[in-house]
Parts: C-alpha cells; sequence; structure tokens
C-alpha cells in the first residue's frame, strides 16, 4: 500500500496511466514481469529507494534494456515509464510504502523517494 506524505492520503490509482498503458504494450509479459521481479528484490532489502537511482545510469545487458526500446530509445521517456513501473509496484505491494519528493545537498531530486513504514498511518 501507498501513503502519499503531502496529501496525507493512501494512493490507489497510478497516475498517467495513459502513459504506462501504452509504453506497456511495447514489452512483452515476461519482460514486464522480470522487471518487477528484479524490482521486488531490490525494494525488499532496503528500507529508502529513489526511483531514479534504483536502475542504474546504463541499463544495456539488464531487465530494464527493453524499456529504452519500448520508449523509441528516448533515455527520458525510458526514465518516466520507469517511474510509473516502480509507482505501480509500490502501490500494489501489501506492506506499508510513503513516497514524496525530497532534496539531497539542496537540490532536489528529480524523481520519487519511497520509504518503508514501519505502521499504517
Amino acid at each position: 500500500m501507498l501513503y502519499s506524505v503531502d496529501s496525507q492520503k493512501y494512493v490507489s490509482k497510478l497516475p498517467h496511466k495513459n502513459d504506462f498503458d501504452r509504453r506497456r504494450k511495447g514489452i512483452s509479459d515476461i519482460e514486464y514481469n522480470l522487471i518487477v521481479d528484479q524490482l521486488n528484490l531490490r525494494v525488499d532489502g532496503d528500507e529508502i529507494h529513489t526511483a531514479g537511482w534504483m536502475p542504474g545510469s546504463d541499463w544495456t545487458g539488464t531487465v530494464f534494456a527493453p524499456l529504452y526500446f519500448a520508449c523509441g530509445q528516448s533515455n527520458q521517456a525510458a526514465g518516466l515509464f520507469f517511474g510509473l513501473i516502480v509507482f505501480k509496484l509500490m502501490m500494489d505491494r501489501s506492506d506499508y510504502w510513503g513516497f514524496g519528493r525530497y532534496e539531497k545537498d539542496r537540490v532536489p531530486i528529480q524523481s520519487m523517494t519511497y520509504f518503508k513504514l514501519q505502521s499504517r498511518p
């Protein structure tokens, strides 16, 4: 379950769902499931995650590479699609996660940061 720190409400709808659905058609179910499995492994391993930092900057040879091709080889579009996949994954999980936008060294982080909640708000 995903909790918005800003609105102080649970989120049950994927933002930019039309974009997600359009991009999702560009990758197979097998590719999508491999991405989700890899993300769940990473999420299960720590309590704080920033979406844009999770996949690294070079997706060559990783399960994330199909996203780049599904987005017309646009790094920006692939990054946005990846962010939607992470958002959906966090929203669909049975444990509790919060999210918001934060800064590092007084510089805004461009992607969403998620953190595990110890109890339900």
